[in-house]
């Protein structure tokens, strides 16, 4: 899926060199909002963070069972995040989560809200999908960017809804479903950057990581 210099494709197992030094360079940035591992229960098994082959391995697992959608972000031509459409479910319901994360190098720039687009449009268009959730803790302001700026529907507040940062934290729920979108949201944030381009010049505010169910960090959340 391609939107001028955005570029979003599946993750690769040759991408590790790139991943890992993005994430790297963004480890402070990224790690108020990146899941992590609850301590063990008395009776529950001792895990640990995933090496990056056994995250890309897992992620293909997923995909191949029909559950998750894993991609990175290339923004001219270089690695800059990565964007999963976790929690897949079929049936009667037909919804999945988005959570993601980006290059603090290139916020500002309409990246993430692009690849954001991008994926929604595909998940209903190609895929099949009814609702798309993304799931944003109340303090992440820049992931909550992205999605206002998108026209995502706030539904609510989710208690203690995922372990990020060493805690339990509150997500904020915000939803998209295909009869919103008529014309696609890609075509929407088209229009939308138009209209702010025209009001006030080039000047974005960028997104941070956001957070959802079955990924790595991503600002936003």
């Amino acid at each position: 899926m391609v939107d001028g210099d955005v570029v979003l494709r599946p993750i690769r197992l040759r991408d590790q060199r790139a991943w890992r030094e993005v994430n790297r360079r963004n480890r402070d940035w990224l790690r108020p909002w990146e899941a992590t591992i609850p301590p063990p229960t008395p009776s529950g098994p001792i895990t640990h963070r995933p090496t990056y082959r056994q995250m890309v391995r897992h992620l293909r697992g997923e995909a191949n069972a029909g559950r998750m959608l894993p991609f990175v972000i290339e923004y001219q031509g270089q690695l800059v995040g990565q964007l999963t459409v976790a929690g897949i479910t079929w049936g009667s319901m037909c919804s999945g989560h988005i959570g993601y994360w980006v290059d603090q190098a290139v916020a500002g720039r309409g990246v993430m809200p692009t690849a954001v687009a991008l994926v929604v449009d595909h998940c209903f268009r190609t895929v099949g999908l009814h609702r798309i959730e993304v799931c944003i803790r109340p303090e992440n302001g820049p992931s909550r960017r992205v999605v206002e700026k998108l026209g995502f529907r706030e539904e609510g507040l989710r208690p203690r809804y995922l372990h990020i940062d060493g805690a339990w934290r509150d997500h904020l729920v915000f939803v998209l479903t295909a009869e919103e979108l008529p014309e696609g949201l890609l075509a929407r944030w088209h229009r939308i950057r138009a209209r702010r381009s025209g009001a006030q010049g080039p000047s974005e505010h960028a997104p941070g990581p956001g957070s959802a169910p079955g990924k790595p960090a991503h600002p936003g959340k």
